[in-house]
């Protein structure tokens, strides 16, 4: 019996591609939570259950923003929900992109534009908010969370499963 010898065996993964998207989607989600809703009392705002109804009035319409803690809860859902998307996403371009796993900073900082440019002139507008009011300040800022809280984890928990 002959065995044949690779220079290059394929790298073995400890987990399936689902929990790995799972995981990272998680952290990404989690990390975009707390960095909005800093970023909600930072700019004086109170009560940060005001977001999850905000985001939950994107498919229920106006009327979610005075609804309960089912309301605030769904609100949560939907965020992760759009987290996993976006973190699955990225997980089935990065094989077929090799510029994603050149530079992990570059990844993230392409990646979260991109997220905000999908929802920001994509999904919000289609959603029951329709145009959201934003300045300058909130467009950069919005980006700067979103490079951060979903970009850098993103990229990084490909980088991780793929291997380099």
């Amino acid at each position: 019996m002959t065995q044949t010898l690779s220079t290059n065996p394929p790298k073995k993964r400890n987990q399936s591609p689902l929990n790995a998207i799972l995981l990272t989607a998680l952290l990404a989600g989690t990390l975009d939570a707390i960095s909005a809703t800093v970023n909600f009392w930072i700019h004086g705002s109170k009560g940060a259950e005001r977001i999850w109804k905000y985001v939950a009035s994107a498919a229920l319409g106006a009327s979610a923003r005075t609804g309960g803690t089912g309301i605030i809860l769904l609100g949560l859902l939907f965020h992760y929900i759009i987290a996993f998307a976006f973190t699955l996403f990225y997980f089935l371009v990065y094989p077929k992109m090799p510029l994603l796993s050149k530079n992990i900073v570059l990844s993230a900082l392409l990646y979260g534009i991109f997220v905000w440019i999908v929802m920001n002139l994509g999904i919000v507008p289609l959603s029951y908010i329709g145009k959201f009011p934003s300045t300058l300040e909130g467009v950069i800022t919005n980006m700067f969370i979103l490079i951060i809280a979903i970009g850098l984890p993103v990229a990084w928990g490909a980088r991780r499963y793929y291997g380099k």
